[in-house]
């Protein structure tokens, strides 16, 4: 018997997404923990690119610059907890299922977010969420179906006549979880050290450049998945074969190239491909002799008098002596 899989349209059903980025960050002596950077990126606009495809996202905190539009909402009163804020949050969502992540996730990506909505939606749960290096349940950095988490908010504020204070842990224990083991995605930044461990992670030589490409496409406004395989080979056949300073200027020329034609990946790789091309049959022009197409006796002839296309002249008649 084969595995059920899910039609496309199951897998690529919308969802909505809630940030929480309010808390009071103890930890950190009360810095704006959202607003700390790694790689060059803030916290929070690090946790918005990797949702960036939900229909509506919604941060709970207050207002700030942001590299792309959110729905901003608060927790009544401020400070009243996350279960509190999770609900303002929710409020404001429509989607059968929601993304719920908390702001100091350095390491989240879209990937990962896609993974916890392909499980919540083949599982059958009500949730799933990341498990830390530890094991430990990390329930913002989770989806969930939202039909059962307003059931049981609405549940814990009959019970304790509102929800100021409540841990997640009493909003959870009443859901069907599924989990998922991710020690990468699942670490935040609680303390000065996380935030150190975090900028020392994305300088290590495997990370470097994706995060370093992640953070200029961010910067930039770019929504383009390229393979960058092909640009650092096309860099280094400008390089090698043209001059150094021939690799970023090439490199650019594709990528405004590709942008005049209002191309997306395949055009980047096709340019690159006939820029590199070019860039080989240069470097061949230095390296080989004589082209292809030369006729290598026409220099000798041409040192010794005769023209290199003449025909050969009949001999003359004898002269009598």
């Amino acid at each position: 018997m084969t595995a059920y899989e899910p039609p496309d349209a199951v897998l690529d059903a919308p969802y909505d997404a809630v940030v929480l980025a309010g808390g009071a960050a103890r930890r950190l002596g009360g810095a704006d923990k959202p607003g700390l950077r790694v790689g060059g990126r803030a916290l929070l606009d690090r946790v918005l690119t990797a949702c960036a495809d939900a229909g509506t996202t919604v941060v709970v905190a207050d207002p700030r610059p942001t590299l792309r539009p959110v729905r901003w909402a608060r927790e009544d009163p401020p400070g009243a907890g996350p279960v509190a804020a999770l609900d303002a949050g929710l409020r404001h969502t429509t989607a059968d299922a929601v993304v719920v992540l908390s702001a100091d996730l350095p390491f989240l990506e879209a990937a990962t977010v896609r993974r916890l909505l392909t499980a919540l939606r083949t599982s059958g749960a009500e949730g799933v969420l990341l498990t830390d290096a530890d094991g430990r349940d990390q329930p913002l950095v989770a989806a969930y179906h939202a039909p059962a988490l307003r059931r049981e908010l609405s549940a814990l504020t009959n019970e304790h006549g509102g929800l100021t204070g409540l841990p997640l842990r009493r909003l959870t224990a009443a859901l069907d979880l599924t989990r998922v083991p991710d020690p990468v995605a699942s670490f935040d930044c609680d303390t000065w050290d996380d935030l150190a461990t975090a900028r020392a992670r994305i300088r290590e030589h495997g990370h470097v450049l994706d995060e370093w490409i992640s953070a200029v496409k961010d910067e930039l406004g770019i929504d383009l998945d390229v393979d960058t395989g092909i640009l650092l080979d096309l860099a280094r056949d400008a390089a090698h074969g043209v001059a150094r300073p021939a690799a970023p200027l090439t490199t650019f020329l594709v990528g405004y190239a590709a942008a005049q034609g209002k191309g997306g990946p395949e055009a980047v790789a096709e340019a690159a491909r006939k820029a590199a091309a070019l860039a080989l049959r240069w470097a061949d022009e230095e390296t080989s002799g004589a082209p292809s197409d030369a006729k290598p006796d026409a220099k000798a002839d041409t040192a010794s008098g005769a023209e290199p296309d003449a025909p050969a002249s009949a001999p003359g008649p004898d002269v009598a002596g």
